[in-house]
């Protein structure tokens, strides 16, 4: 095939300027306008973007929500609200369990750490940020002079505006943009259904369809106490979607890698995600058998367990589509076609051309620090909340007495109070269950550092892990929130002083975690980015400016079609019914995980069985999407993402729609489920703006 021919492909797959296609995480400062008017034939009015983003929210445990009433009221994913429904139950109160309906605004629990994000403006940075590089710096000097643009714009702007400032990186590094939003950090649960519903069919059914799930629940935001008065937020359509129709979701897509050149994502084949996999299957396990001693272990570890398990299955789907040789084939084309483009022109040569080794001399680097990064900075080989808070309390006493500009970035002023919310956070820490997530992970830093490592025999002093875990947690005392607080006041002095032996583990493995972030930061995360940064802009002077960035948990716009597909030869349907559920659990016995809450038992009679459940769409969503809302061309709510099929999993590499599907719940669904299960009126009133 011809290098012209390599080049279409190339256009079709990653600027997804194709009228056919629906690819895109499109930036809502620059929307996908042509793809909206060319295929489907729709112009957004004036004001409908801005009121979609300024209905859209960002949860800070990882997922996206959006604005259904004026008092505050938030719609989610149930496995985007289970962090706070955990810390709100008790012993002999699982709210996972039993659901969580507070039938007046007195009964709503205050998430104790919780905090969601409305994005208020967009600023291109750019200039700034690049031109803070001065020409020949030095990898190490690079990324300390980009890391004080970056931490100086972000003060600069919560001075001026006193909204959280966040410098986002687009393109790999190709650009830089100023995100602005308004904090609400006194978030509420006002319902969620029981977890046998909001994730029926379990791990079995995960990342499958055809799906029957309620997977939502509802918060309400506060302001001095009282429900915050929110202008912007989305109507809800009671028929929700409909076959056939154009829907948008408007989320906050995590992490995508489609702009990586072959050689990184043959590293992540063979080397990152391999890691990660057998992390997330020796923590899965280690779980699973902790959760099968008593009914008390499965309720505190069920939220983590899950994360486990949907992470594994979902790095084992992202892993099938690196290992297919159809699709590496194809991101190869895609790499020639633009390589063979720089290189045929003696400008884009001269500018561009070292781009693809000088990611490959970054991969190089990543390799030799891979494992010893993970394990001390990234806390793999310390598996504890409570070393976690223990590193947090170190860094922020010793980033805080630094000037601005040359602190660490998750510790610039600009950030530091949701940081704090998090170290200070009343949700409660369980000694039993963090002494074996501790023990374990030990363990491991053992087996791949080896026994007689010098920061191995320092930390365990002649114990084994589990005898050094249980007297780490047994003599902590940093549980006591009161205790953080003392210790964050008095600063690096306190700290030092303390006898507290996590924190004094902490101390311990500091230099060594520092020295392997500043490793990665320096001789991979610069490197690439400056490499990445060479590439987008080949890409821009070839393809144009008609595209969209990777993925980076800010706030895109997809747009798709709700619609069936084939499979093994015959067709999906594009929705489930809520009758489909009860055939379902049939179909399984009743067994866990397929087995209906008694109230669905007791229930099924005031349902409409043949209302729409669950749907499909070819939006362009991974994970972090969650929570997302889907609107059609009036921008009423019609349904919430919560899951895409096995086929969608490649999307963190690739997009393609012949089979990949997201997944959501259908907002007719939803309804039918509050009204004749749950018995909701007061709830089902303020979403519908009937009876208010």
């Amino acid at each position: 095939m011809s290098t012209r021919t390599w080049l279409r492909v190339l256009v079709a797959c990653t600027a997804a300027i194709v009228a056919g296609a629906d690819e895109g995480m499109w930036l809502f400062s620059d929307p996908p306008l042509k793809l909206l008017r060319e295929k489907y034939g729709f112009t957004p009015p004036t004001g409908w973007m801005e009121h979609l983003q300024r209905s859209s929210v960002r949860f800070n445990n990882g997922g996206s929500g959006s604005f259904a009433s004026a008092d505050g009221l938030v719609v989610t994913n149930h496995h985007v609200a289970s962090d706070c429904i955990q810390k709100l139950s008790t012993e002999g109160r699982d709210y996972i369990a039993t659901g969580f309906h507070a039938r007046s605004r007195s009964e709503e629990g205050k998430c104790p750490d919780l905090e969601l994000n409305l994005l208020v403006s967009i600023e291109d940075v750019t200039a700034r940020v690049q031109a803070a590089v001065k020409l020949g710096a030095s990898t190490a000097e690079a990324e300390k002079a980009r890391r004080a643009a970056m931490n100086t714009l972000e003060k600069e702007s919560l001075d001026k505006t006193g909204l959280r400032s966040d410098v986002v990186t687009l393109y790999n590094g190709g650009r830089y943009h100023l995100y602005r939003y308004k904090k609400y950090t006194d978030v509420r649960l006002v319902f969620a259904p029981e977890k046998a519903i909001a994730f029926f069919g379990g791990d079995p059914d995960n990342f499958e369809y055809p799906r029957y799930c309620l997977d939502v629940s509802f918060f309400r935001v506060y302001e001095s106490d009282k429900p915050a008065v929110i202008r912007d937020y989305l109507k809800w359509n009671a028929g929700g979607a409909r076959e056939g129709e154009l829907v948008l979701i408007s989320g906050h897509p995590g992490r995508t890698d489609r702009m990586d050149t072959v050689a990184h994502l043959e590293f992540l084949r063979d080397r990152r995600n391999p890691y990660v996999l057998d992390l997330l299957r020796r923590r899965e396990v280690l779980l699973r058998t902790f959760s099968e001693r008593s009914v008390e272990n499965a309720r505190r570890a069920q939220d983590e367990l899950f994360s486990y398990q949907n992470s594994r299955k979902a790095y084992l789907g992202m892993q099938a589509g690196l290992q297919d040789p159809a699709v590496m084939k194809l991101k190869r084309a895609e790499e020639e076609a633009l390589r063979a483009k720089v290189m045929s022109s003696a400008k884009l040569k001269q500018a561009y051309g070292d781009a693809w080794a000088q990611v490959e001399a970054a991969l190089k680097a990543w390799d030799r620090v891979l494992v010893e990064r993970a394990l001390l900075e990234l806390n793999h080989g310390f598996d504890s909340e409570l070393f976690g808070i223990a590193r947090g309390l170190l860094r922020l006493a010793e980033e805080t007495s630094k000037p601005n500009a040359e602190r660490l970035r998750e510790y610039a002023e600009a950030g530091l109070e949701s940081l704090k919310q998090q170290l200070f956070s009343e949700a409660p820490v369980y000694a039993d269950f963090e002494t074996v997530k501790l023990s374990d992970s030990l363990s491991m830093l053992m087996e791949k550092l080896g026994a007689r490592h010098e920061l191995i025999e320092k930390a365990l002093a002649g114990r084994s892990p589990r005898e050094c875990a249980a007297e780490l947690v047994q003599g902590t005392r940093l549980r006591e929130v009161a205790f953080r607080k003392r210790l964050a006041e008095g600063g690096r002095k306190a700290i030092g002083a303390s006898a507290d032996p996590v924190i004094a583990l902490a101390l311990l493995v500091d230099p060594a975690a520092r020295a392997a972030r500043k490793a990665y930061e320096e001789q991979v995360e610069e490197p690439l980015r400056q490499a990445y940064a060479k590439l987008a802009n080949a890409r821009f002077e070839v393809l144009g400016t008609a595209g969209y960035p990777d993925a980076t948990f800010t706030l895109r716009l997809s747009v798709g079609q709700v619609k069936d597909f084939e499979e093994g030869g015959k067709r999906i349907a594009w929705a489930t019914t809520l009758g489909g559920a009860y055939q379902h659990a049939q179909a399984h016995e009743n067994r866990e995980p397929f087995a209906l809450p008694p109230g669905w038992v007791e229930g099924k009679a005031r349902l409409k069985l043949d209302t729409p459940f669950n749907f499909v769409s070819t939006n362009d969503s991974v994970g972090g999407n969650s929570g997302s809302p889907v609107v059609n061309r009036q921008g009423e709510f019609v349904g919430i993402i919560f899951d895409g099929n096995l086929d969608s999993l490649v999307w963190d590499y690739i997009y393609t729609e012949e089979q990949a599907r997201a997944i959501s719940v259908h907002a007719a669904g939803i309804l039918e489920g509050l009204r004749a299960i749950y018995r909701a009126e007061a709830l089902v009133g303020e979403l519908t703006g009937v009876g208010r």
